[in-house]
Order: C-alpha cells, then structure tokens, then sequence
C-alpha cells in the first residue's frame, strides 16, 4: 500500500462533494471545526452544484474530486456528506493519478464506494471517518476528535483502538490488512469493474445504519457468494444502529451473529465507528492490524495510515 501524506497544522483540506447534496447552512459548522483544529478548509462553487439527488453532475463532482487530487498544496479531501452518487464518479478517475497525489481521502456511508476504489483499486491508504456536515459539524458530540487527528497526522502512534466494549462473536486473534465500510455499498459493487476486491487475509470492516435484519444478511451473502468473506482473516463489525427488527426480534447482533457461526477467524461487534449514534471513531483502511477477540477484545492499528 501507498501511504498518503500526513496532514499537518496549517495545510489546506478540500471539501468535495462526490454525492448528495446538503442543506448550505449546515456546512458552516463543519469549516469552523476545521479550522479549530488546524487546518485550512478549502473549495470552489462546485460542492453547491444540485441535480435532484446528487450534488451535479458526475463530470462536475468528479472534476472537483480530480482537481483537488492535483493540487500539491491539498494533503486531505474530506466529503460534505454522504448518501448517494460517488460510485458514480468512478469511471472518471484514474487510478494511477489518485495513487500519485497521496492525497488522504475521508469518509464513510455512501463514500464507501470511493475508499474501496482508492484502497483496492488504487493501493492508496484512506480514513473511514466523518463528512463535514453530518459529523465534523456537530463537535465533539458527532466524532471522536482523538482518532481523526490521529489518522490524519499519523501523531502519536496509533496502538489499540480505544473501541468501547467490543462483543466477542467469535474467539481467536488475526493480523491482516484492514479493509471495508458501508456493508450494503460493498455488496453493490460486486459484479461491476470497481468491485470490493481486498488481499487474502485481510480484516473487514463492516457497517450500516437502517437496514432491517434481512437486508444484512442479502448483503452477507452476496459478499460470502462473491468470495469476499471466505478471503477474510476476521471480521469487525460496527454498532449498526437501527437495524434491529421491529420488537428487538430479531436484532442485527443476533443475525449477525449467526452468519459467522462457521467463519474460522474472530469476529468482533460493537465498534463505535460510520453510521454509530454517539462520537464516531475514524479509523484507518488498508494498513496492518490485528483483531484479538479473547477476554480483552481488541482492534489494534499497527501501523499509520499516512507518511512523509
């Protein structure tokens, strides 16, 4: 994997929008985080382009996304907000441009599509961690401050993921690459040029918000179809808030939870990360970790996600 560049005080952040569009005066808030930590949030008149339910037309977002790539002064591009529309931009990027600029990419949701594309496709390191509106704007109530500062400046060294307590659904330790995010977007990417394609031996990410019961487990199994679990070391799976059934019956954990009673590595629930309803964690994709998932269960980055 390419490391991206560490991003320092001071350096200027692109905010793009490769999906929906958002409300404008929400997207104050977000800057003004920005800037409170640090760094310089910059754009154009593109992030307001509209057209229904994404915010322009591909060729528009993906010029965006292109120009802030190039730009050597930019060291990150974070994302206005999710929802849908950036595997849309897909077929108008380069991989080997996007890996050249080691430019760090953030976001989660419906930007799963993108951080798979730059991660498997591209080779380059990305964060799974907050948009500017929907997360940054709301402060430290929205996301966890520590693990996105630590992401994106690589300072201190990562370690172990401060997670929460992490539900054992299955017992054993592994170390692998970690890949992933939205659940339902890497099951749609299946059967498409810039499907989820991660190493052998990889730990996943898995997260959604919304779904009910069945449509995790639709997912599930177009992934396990598709090769992709069967590839995996061990699985994290997040929070995922408002999946429960109707009546708590069944729950996403129970379903979840059976789906992995035969999976040969360990599997953990719980991670406070993507969609969770309290401060959400950013955390690193395609560098080393290892998942202990004993009586201490654990998520620990063993490397940064970004360098000189």
């Amino acid at each position: 994997m390419i490391k991206a560049r560490a991003v320092r005080p001071g350096d200027r952040v692109a905010i793009v929008a490769p999906s929906s569009p958002f409300q404008v005066d929400e997207l104050e808030a977000g800057l003004g985080e920005i800037r409170r930590l640090g760094f310089e949030p910059v754009y154009d008149e593109r992030l307001f382009e509209r057209r229904g339910y994404v915010a322009g037309e591909p060729a528009v977002r993906a010029g965006a996304l292109l120009d802030a790539l190039a730009d050597p002064s930019v060291t990150c591009i974070l994302t206005a907000r999710g929802g849908f529309g950036s595997v849309q931009l897909l077929p108008l990027l380069d991989p080997a441009a996007v890996a050249r600029s080691r430019t760090l990419i953030v976001g989660y949701s419906d930007l799963t599509s993108l951080l798979a594309f730059v991660t498997c496709q591209c080779g380059l390191t990305a964060a799974h961690g907050p948009s500017v509106v929907s997360r940054l704007g709301g402060g430290g109530t929205r996301y966890d401050e520590a693990t996105f500062l630590q992401v994106l400046t690589g300072e201190p060294p990562f370690g172990e993921l401060q997670a929460g307590d992490l539900d054992v659904l299955r017992g054993g330790e592994a170390r692998g690459p970690l890949f992933g995010g939205n659940l339902i977007q890497l099951a749609a990417s299946l059967g498409t040029p810039y499907a989820f394609d991660p190493p052998a031996g990889s730990l996943l990410l898995l997260e959604d918000v919304n779904e009910r019961p069945y449509r995790l487990e639709r997912a599930w199994t177009q992934l396990r179809l598709g090769g992709v679990i069967g590839r995996a070391a061990g699985i994290v799976f997040a929070d995922f808030p408002g999946c429960d059934e109707p009546g708590a019956r069944p729950t996403a954990r129970t379903v979840l939870a059976d789906l992995v009673r035969d999976f040969p590595g360990p599997v953990v629930f719980g991670l406070r990360t993507g969609h969770t309803l309290g401060p959400a964690l950013t955390v690193p994709l395609g560098v080393e970790a290892t998942l202990r998932a004993g009586s201490h269960p654990a998520l620990v980055i063993e490397e940064a996600a970004v360098g000189e």
